[in-house]
């Protein structure tokens, strides 16, 4: 039977022997799972031990397309790596844009399957048919553009699209990312350090092939419908667009809701000199689209006159005048919540970030605890070599580069805020979950996304439930952020709702301006699967329980949805929060029993059977 949306093949490498092979796909899985997130975590789920290492031979990488990916689907550009995290230890479902997904399903593949560990530095090189498992020694120790730029010249194509990890996924720092596109990145949890420990330095795609659709007439009308309610909404049509994420800079402070200086406070009085407002008016060269975007919130913007600074605090590789972002969580991270406010510093950190592999919510959130230690006088100079002051752009711009290389402070920043903040005797100072330092929303000042951060299934994420959505944006509509009434019930459904955008393989921006009744007629058509409205949320909660039970054999338990005391114990020192702390003991109970799982939290085997999830 020919399939549809999907290709119907995946590409299985083993590192160790060196061979590769394509396999069908499993069609039961790709229409009860959809794709991407959820088909990548049925094949973890049955191929990988929860229980092992992450950085053990036998933990598997997946990358994995949705059925949408490829298509003109409004944002079709998305990916998935799945794998178990080095940050977390929990299963880890990382999202990426930019054009390498598309390219992937172009050379007529759903999924890579990357198992065992090279014996030698690699890369992958995939132009259809052909699979080629190559040296990459020279590539050891290049930075992620350098590792881009080499490879299309030696392999003669312009026009091949790579992923690859920089030095901070080689030195197995804890929250390495794997970039595509120089500045996307399938970021958090530590998939770069994964694919690090593999000796796998990149994978290039070239694909001419194109993607089938079940019906193109039905998909088009769809599409064009889909795309025109884009275009009217005003986030979709026109603040991501004017102002890019950043935009959120100046909305999420007003409201007493950005976190500042380690959590601290929740208002930063530098706000508007990181905001997509001053991006915008100071620094913007131009906008950047992912594959098939009709929103094209990506930023390319420039170092102002400031910026010569940088040239001599920073290895000359590094200087560069023009580049991508930042985006809202990276300005935030390095900014607000490192209590830095110089534009050209965070800017150029952001940069830095992208170059080396590094995701920067996890490098800010980490530095800023170590600021909170610095300042409060747990760590001094002869630990960090520097002031770690709030505040200081200096060491935030050195901070990122030494991070990534593992030199002198770096290497305690490398290992996380959770790690680094326990092996100083202060692990009340991270500010996270299971591992995974906090997003750019204080859980005090919004119920919902406390629950969010608690429960998600790779730690603390903002896009798995994007709760701020109706909580201050009133998308779809306005809820009281400081309620806990009804919360459980809104991050169920977000988290399912997100699960088959992300299954999918459309951008989950769209979810700003469309909602999962305007996405099903595109992927039905798409895929010629006669799925409902009740089909899709199924698949959402399928995904989502799967992914719970796979924590759960991996050592997770009840106990771990929590937050930190400092979120749940000490109120918001002052601003329009003021006095508010977060009550996840007030929703926690409700969200297991909306979920069908039992008081601590665990599935039923009723619920399993009910999703047809093998235990």
């Amino acid at each position: 039977m020919a399939l549809y949306g999907w290709t119907g093949r995946i590409l299985r490498v083993n590192l160790t022997d060196g061979t590769t092979k394509a396999e069908p796909l499993n069609e039961q899985w790709a229409r009860e799972y959809i794709g991407g997130r959820g088909v990548g975590a049925r094949y973890l789920y049955e191929e990988v031990d929860p229980r092992i290492h992450p950085l053990d031979s036998a933990n598997k990488i997946i990358f994995a397309t949705g059925p949408l990916t490829g298509t003109s689907a409004s944002c079709g550009a998305r990916y998935m790596v799945i794998t178990k995290g080095l940050q977390t230890n929990t299963i880890t479902t990382s999202n990426s844009g930019g054009h390498w997904g598309p390219e992937l399903k172009f050379a007529g593949y759903d999924l890579v399957i990357l198992e065992g560990k090279a014996p030698r530095p690699v890369y992958l090189w995939i132009y259809n048919d052909h699979v080629e498992i190559r040296d990459a020694a020279h590539l050891w120790g290049k930075t992620v553009f350098e590792t881009e730029d080499r490879i299309r010249t030696e392999l003669g194509q312009p026009d091949a699209i790579i992923a690859s990890i920089g030095p901070a996924g080689e030195n197995l720092v804890k929250f390495a990312c794997i970039m595509n596109d120089k500045h996307r990145a399938a970021g958090r949890s530590g998939v770069g350090a994964v694919m690090g420990s593999k000796n796998l330095k990149a994978i290039a795609v070239r694909g001419t092939r194109g993607v089938r659709l079940a019906n193109p007439q039905k998909f088009m009308e769809a599409h064009w419908a889909l795309k025109k309610k884009l275009k009217l909404h005003p986030v979709t049509g026109a603040g991501l667009p004017t102002y890019g994420t950043d935009v959120l800079m100046n909305v999420i402070n007003e409201v007493g809701t950005l976190p500042t200086r380690n959590f601290r406070e929740a208002q930063f009085e530098g706000a508007y000199n990181i905001s997509g407002e001053e991006l915008r008016e100071k620094r913007l060269i131009t906008n950047k689209a992912c594959f098939a975007c009709t929103i094209a919130c990506g930023r390319v913007n420039r170092l102002g006159e400031g910026a010569g600074r940088w040239a001599v605090t920073t290895h000359p590789r590094n200087w560069k005048i023009a580049t991508e972002g930042p985006e809202y969580e990276p300005a935030w991270a390095l900014g607000a919540d490192t209590g830095v406010s110089d534009l050209d510093a965070v800017i150029k950190a952001n940069y830095v970030c992208n170059e080396l592999g590094l995701d920067p919510i996890s490098m800010g959130a980490t530095l800023a605890a170590a600021m909170e230690m610095y300042e409060t006088g747990t760590i001094g100079d002869a630990q960090t070599g520097m002031p770690l002051r709030f505040g200081s752009a200096e060491a935030l711009v050195r901070m990122v580069e030494a991070t990534a290389y593992r030199e002198g402070f770096g290497n305690e920043l490398a290992e996380g805020a959770m790690r680094m903040t326990a092996r100083f005797g202060r692990p009340e100072l991270f500010m996270g979950v299971k591992g995974s330092e906090f997003p750019a929303y204080d859980p005090r000042a919004v119920q919902g996304m406390g629950l969010t951060y608690a429960t998600s299934n790779r730690g603390a994420c903002h896009l798995k439930s994007y709760t701020i959505a109706p909580e201050l944006l009133g998308i779809p509509e306005k809820l009281d952020p400081h309620t806990t009434e009804n919360k459980a019930f809104w991050v169920k459904l977000f988290q399912d709702v997100t699960s088959v955008f992300d299954a999918s393989g459309v951008c989950i921006f769209l979810t700003f301006g469309i909602g999962l009744e305007d996405l099903w007629p595109e992927l039905a058509a798409a895929t010629g699967t006669e799925y409902t409205l009740d089909d899709l949320l199924k698949a959402g909660e399928r995904i989502w329980n799967l992914e719970r039970l796979w924590n759960q054999k991996a050592g997770f338990t009840a106990k771990d949805d929590t937050l930190p005391k400092r979120i749940l114990e000490e109120p918001i020192p002052a601003g329009p929060t003021q006095g508010q702390v977060n009550r996840l003991h007030e929703m926690l109970p409700e969200y297991y029993r909306l979920r069908g799982w039992t008081e601590d939290g665990r599935p039923t085997p009723e619920k399993l059977a009910e999703l047809g999830i093998p235990a």
